[in-house]
């Protein structure tokens, strides 16, 4: 039997605390993909007013942290919070957190400082799973790494992997790598965002209709994604490919070059990644 229809079978009640877009996120994608029905999540808020799409959705929603967790005892919950609102949950997660898988993605906070927020204990090792998934996977095209804390069953292994490969790319990794690929894969559609509005814009300035000149931006950054995960060919030898001697592409790279265009992407990506480590260490 594959994990995708055992899941099925088991009706996991999955817990939600906090409602924002990551938690749209990966809820759009458990659905999307049939793993789940409506009636088996339930999501948290501290007000009604993040509450009411999901409930238009059919799923149970509250504005009592320990209401999913005892609905979800035995199962899984999602920590989709803010990091510096862990604290302010802390005690709640300690009433009941201790029979829970805890799947989360709270930018920066590293299991450890997780795993004693759930017991109150700084030696205690939680059943968690630090993850970072990107906001794409609302439409089937995510990524997202995570790590375990070594408690966390074989079983719990299977179950978590199963949940996050609904968003699209999933990979396991050490867990100090997670701050760079959240700088990479977390923050990255953000950058992608800006490159494809930057290009559009620069399309309407050249004489191009605003929506055709979007849809060109966008559907040129999909393709060339593509070629590079179809093709296995370094982006390098891609770029070469289009840039035909004394050519128009090689003009536009040359105006990137001179505007420092992959010198930002770098720096970007490592501002991010300190900055991530940053709200672990507060």
């Amino acid at each position: 039997m594959d994990t995708m229809t055992l899941l099925k079978e088991k009706q996991l009640k999955i817990g939600f605390i906090g409602a924002g877009n990551m938690a749209k996120a990966i809820i759009s994608a458990l659905l999307n993909k049939g793993l789940v029905v409506p009636a088996q999540l339930i999501v948290s808020a501290r007000t009604d007013t993040r509450l009411a799409e999901y409930k238009q959705m059919g799923i149970v929603t509250t504005t009592d942290n320990v209401q999913v967790l005892s609905q979800c005892s035995g199962s899984v919950v999602f920590l989709c919070i803010k990091p510096h609102v862990l604290p302010s949950v802390a005690s709640d997660l300690q009433q009941q957190g201790r029979l829970i898988l805890f799947i989360s993605v709270l930018a920066g906070v590293s299991i450890r400082t997780l795993s004693e927020a759930i017991s109150g204990r700084p030696d205690f090792c939680g059943n968690v799973v630090r993850s970072m998934p990107n906001t794409p996977a609302m439409v089937g095209e995510g990524c997202c790494v995570y790590a375990t804390d070594p408690s966390v069953s074989a079983e719990q292994k299977t179950v978590a992997a199963a949940l996050l490969s609904c968003l699209g790319l999933v990979r396991e990794i050490p867990e100090e790598q997670i701050d760079a690929a959240t700088a990479v894969a977390g923050s990255g559609p953000a950058y992608i965002y800006a490159a494809i509005e930057a290009m559009a814009d620069g399309g309407v300035k050249m004489g191009l209709p605003r929506d055709l000149a979007l849809s060109l931006a966008a559907q040129t950054v999909r393709g060339a994604a593509t070629m590079v995960i179809q093709t296995g060919k370094h982006p390098g030898q891609l770029k070469d490919n289009v840039c035909s001697p004394g050519g128009t592409t090689i003009t536009g790279m040359h105006e990137l070059e001179k505007h420092g265009f992959r010198n930002a992407l770098m720096c970007a990506v490592e501002a991010a990644a300190l900055r991530a480590r940053a709200l672990g260490e507060k």
